[in-house]
C-alpha cells in the first residue's frame, strides 16, 4: 500500500479542521453506501450513452441533413468534426480544474450543452448553425469524459479497470440505442422529417440530469489521500505535456484554418511541434518533472490503438455495407451490429478481468485484432461478419483498458493523467491515424491505376507527402477531367479502374485495412513486453492511494 498524504491541496477549499485530505463538508468514496454508488454510476452511465445519441445522430443522418440543407461533402465533415475535436481539448482544460469546481456543476453543464446541441440541431437551417450546435455537442461530451472517468475510479478504486469498462459500455450503448430509435421512427412515421431525430439526444440527458440531483459527489482518490496539486502535474512532466500540447496546438491551428480566413502554414505540423515543444519545456521547468517514462509510453501507444479502433471504422463499414444491402438490412445496422458487439463485451468486463491484467489483455486484444484487420483485408460476403466480430473481440478493450491501466499506476496524476491519455487518442485519431490510413490509400490507387490504366497514371499523378513519407497519388480533379475527355468505349473501361467504385478504390479499400493490421501487431508487441516486465517484478499490482486519517 503506498502512502501518499501530503500537504493540504491549493485547488481545494480549507476548512480549520483541515487534516491530511479530510475537511468537514467534503464526501469521500467511503462516505457513499452501495446504493449511492450504484446511483452516481449509472447516472454517469446515461451522460456517456447521451453522447452516443448524438454521435449515432450524425452517423445516420449526416447525409440526410447535408442533401436537405444544400451542404457539400467537406461541410457534412466539418460539422461532423466539430462535435469530436472539443472533446479532447475540454477533457483536459476540465482535468486542470475540477477539483476546485467539484463534479456536480460541471455536469449540469454537461447537461445544457447536450440539451442546447439537440434543440439547436431541431431548429438549425443553416451550415453555421448546425456546426455551433455541433460544436456544443463536443463540448458537452468532453466535459462529461472529463468528470465520469475520475467518478468511478475515485467509487470503485479496487477495481478501476472493471468498472472503468463497464463505465464505457456506455458509448456503445449510446450508438446501439440512438441507430435503433432512427431506423425504427422512420420506418412507423416513413415522412418523418430529420430535424426530429436530434432530439433523441435529449432524452438521455434529462434522465442522468434527474439521477444527479440527489447523488453525493465524492472528491477525487489523489485529493482524498493528500496528494498536492503539483505533484499531479508532476506525473505528467515535460514528455506528456509536449505531446498534448502539440496535438492540441495543431488541431486548434486546424479549425482556425477551416473557419476564418486565416490560412496555416505548409509546414504547420513541424510548426505545431515546435510550440508543443516550448509549451512542454515551459511545464517541465515549473513541475521540475521530466513526466513518468511509462505512462508518456502509454500516451504514445494511444496513437496506434486511436488508429486500429477510430481509423479503420470508415474502411470495414465500406466492406459491410454491400453485404447488408445484399441482404436487405439497413446499411446502418453496420454501426448497430460493431457497436452491439462491443456493448456486450464490455459489460460482462469483469469475467475476463478475472483471467487478464490489463497489460495481459491489451497484448491478446492486438492479437485478435491483427489477425481481424488482416483477414477483413481479403474477406467477402459472410466472412466479412466473421472476420469483423475477432476485430471487435480485440478492439472492445484497447480505451477502458489503457484508461484501467492509467488509473491503477498513476493515481497521484487523479483526472489529469486519466484523461489526458484518452484526449491523446483522440487527437491522435484525427492528426496521425487518419492521415497515416489516407497514405495507404492514396499509394494502392495509384499502384493499381499505374498498372492497369498508365495513361491516366500519367496524367494524374502529382506528389503527396506526410511526416517523412512522400509518395506518388491520383490527383481527383485532373483523373475525372482526364477520363471525361476519353472517347466513350474507352471511358467506361477506365471508369471500371478508377472511380468512386473502380477496381482501385475498392482494393485501396481492403490495402489500407492490410496496412492498418500493424498497428494492433505493435500493440501485441509492446503490451507484450510490458506484461512481462511487470511478471519480472512479482506481477502487475495496481498502486493504491491511502488517505489519512480522518478527524
Amino acid at each position: 500500500m503506498l502512502e501518499c498524504a501530503g500537504s493540504p491541496d491549493p485547488l481545494i477549499p480549507q476548512s480549520p479542521n483541515f487534516r491530511g485530505a479530510s475537511m468537514s463538508g467534503v464526501v469521500h468514496a467511503t462516505d457513499l453506501s452501495d446504493g449511492e454508488k450504484r446511483l452516481l454510476f449509472w447516472a454517469s452511465f446515461l451522460a456517456l450513452t447521451a453522447a452516443g445519441f448524438g454521435f449515432a445522430f450524425r452517423v445516420a443522418m449526416g447525409t440526410t441533413y447535408g442533401t436537405a440543407l444544400n451542404l457539400t461533402s467537406q461541410q457534412v465533415g466539418e460539422v461532423f468534426g466539430a462535435s469530436l475535436w472539443p472533446i479532447a481539448i475540454t477533457m483536459i482544460g476540465f482535468s486542470l480544474v475540477v477539483d476546485r469546481t467539484g463534479y456536480k456543476l460541471p455536469m449540469y453543464g454537461a447537461f445544457l450543452l447536450q440539451a442546447i446541441s439537440g434543440i439547436g440541431t431541431f431548429y438549425a437551417d443553416t451550415y453555421r448553425e448546425l456546426y455551433a450546435f455541433a460544436l456544443c455537442a463536443g463540448l458537452g461530451h468532453g466535459i462529461v469524459e472529463a468528470v465520469i472517468n475520475p467518478i468511478c475510479a475515485a467509487v470503485y478504486p479496487k477495481e478501476k479497470t472493471k468498472w472503468l469498462t463497464i463505465l464505457h459500455a456506455a458509448w456503445p450503448a449510446g450508438l446501439v440505442f440512438g441507430t435503433l430509435v432512427i431506423i425504427g421512427a422512420n420506418s412507423m412515421v416513413p415522412d418523418l422529417r430529420w430535424q426530429f431525430h436530434a432530439l433523441w439526444i435529449v432524452v438521455p440527458a434529462a434522465l442522468y440530469a434527474l439521477l444527479y440531483i440527489p447523488c453525493k459527489f465524492p472528491v477525487d482518490e489523489r485529493v482524498q489521500a493528500g496528494v498536492p496539486y503539483m505533484e499531479m502535474l508532476r506525473q505528467v512532466g515535460f514528455l506528456t505535456a509536449f505531446l498534448a500540447s502539440f496535438l492540441m496546438v495543431y488541431e486548434i491551428g486546424n479549425q482556425i484554418d477551416q473557419l476564418t480566413s486565416w490560412e496555416k502554414p505548409n509546414s504547420w505540423f513541424n510548426v505545431s511541434l515546435g510550440i508543443g515543444g516550448a509549451i512542454g519545456a515551459g511545464f517541465g521547468l515549473v513541475t521540475r518533472s521530466v513526466g513518468r517514462p511509462l505512462f508518456f509510453l502509454m500516451c504514445l501507444l494511444m496513437i496506434p490503438v486511436a488508429t486500429a479502433e477510430l481509423g479503420t471504422d470508415g474502411w470495414i463499414k465500406n466492406l459491410m455495407t454491400p453485404v447488408l444491402k445484399e441482404w436487405e438490412v439497413n446499411p446502418a445496422m453496420a454501426l448497430v451490429f460493431s457497436a452491439g458487439i462491443m456493448l456486450v463485451l464490455r459489460v460482462f468486463a469483469g469475467g475476463v478481468l478475472k483471467l487478464f491484467s490489463p497489460p495481459g489483455l491489451l497484448c491478446v486484444s492486438g492479437i485478435f485484432s491483427a489477425i481481424g484487420l488482416y483477414w477483413l483485408s481479403s474477406a467477402a460476403g459472410t466472412a466479412v461478419f466473421i472476420a469483423f466480430v475477432l476485430y471487435a473481440l480485440g478492439q472492445t478493450y484497447y480505451w477502458p483498458c489503457m484508461l484501467g491501466f492509467t488509473s491503477e499506476r498513476y493515481p497521484q496524476g487523479g483526472a489529469l493523467t486519466l484523461n489526458t491519455v484518452s484526449a491523446i487518442g483522440l487527437l491522435s485519431a484525427g492528426i496521425i491515424g487518419t492521415p497515416i490510413l489516407g497514405v495507404a490509400f492514396d499509394q494502392s490507387i495509384h499502384a493499381t491505376v499505374e498498372a492497369e490504366a498508365s495513361a491516366l497514371a500519367k496524367a494524374a499523378s502529382v506528389p503527396g507527402g506526410f511526416l517523412w513519407m512522400s509518395h506518388e497519388k491520383i490527383d481527383p480533379t485532373i483523373a475525372n477531367e482526364f477520363v471525361a475527355a476519353l472517347p466513350e468505349a474507352e471511358r467506361a473501361t477506365v471508369e471500371g479502374i478508377y472511380s468512386e467504385e473502380g477496381k482501385a478504390q475498392v482494393q485501396a479499400g481492403r490495402d489500407v485495412l492490410l496496412y492498418a493490421a500493424r498497428f494492433p501487431t505493435i500493440l501485441f508487441l509492446v503490451f507484450g513486453l510490458i506484461a512481462l516486465w511487470f511478471r519480472s517484478r512479482g506481477g502487475y499490482k495496481p498502486i493504491e492511494l491511502q488517505a489519512p486519517p480522518r478527524p
